[in-house]
């Protein structure tokens, strides 16, 4: 299965001396081939064709800005979930994309921050995406938080939100553990 990353990820998904590329193939039993020309990665797995899904998830996560390290969580867990919401569609100029990007970032990282901590996933602005890893319920939470800011909410009436969602995913929670 053949994936496009932006061609300055490509050097990230390598990994120093090949050192990320390696552990990748290692721990998922599949092969990547990476054309460093025009950013292609073709995943293939002698072994699990479901198992190149999730690569190819990686993938995506690493070439949306997630971190190898922060990334490899998809790898953990086959519930947890890539969500990317293309934010071009709502900014008309290079200034609203920036802008926009600002809300979500927040100050010093601090909207982004709490956003990750209430919702219980991990989120990357990068280029003109917001990318979100997590489980099904905390992406839903996240996404609707980020088109929150989008549409102009204040961060105070989103961070309320979250909180209030962050409450409801933990009741959940301890209900699936049968505790409540």
């Amino acid at each position: 299965m053949d994936i496009k990353i932006p061609e300055e990820r490509i050097g990230v998904l390598v990994g120093p001396s090949g050192s990320t590329k390696h552990f990748i193939e290692e721990k998922t039993q599949t092969s990547l081939e990476i054309d460093s020309e025009t950013g292609t990665i073709s995943v293939t797995s002698e072994e699990d064709p479901l198992q190149v899904l999730r690569v190819v998830d990686l993938v995506k996560a690493i070439g949306r800005g997630f971190s190898p390290e922060r990334a490899l969580v998809i790898l953990d867990d086959e519930m947890m979930m890539l969500d990317v919401l293309d934010i071009s569609k709502v900014a008309s100029t290079r200034s609203d994309m920036e802008r926009l990007k600002g809300r979500i970032i927040g100050r010093d990282g601090r909207s982004r921050v709490v956003m990750e901590q209430l919702s219980g996933t991990k989120v990357s602005v990068y280029g003109k995406t917001v990318a979100i890893l997590g489980y099904p319920a905390q992406i839903r939470v996240a996404r609707t938080a980020i088109e929150m800011l989008l549409d102009g909410a204040p961060h105070g009436n989103v961070y309320s939100f979250l909180e209030r969602k962050h409450k409801e995913l933990a009741k959940e929670e301890l209900k699936e553990q049968g505790i409540l």
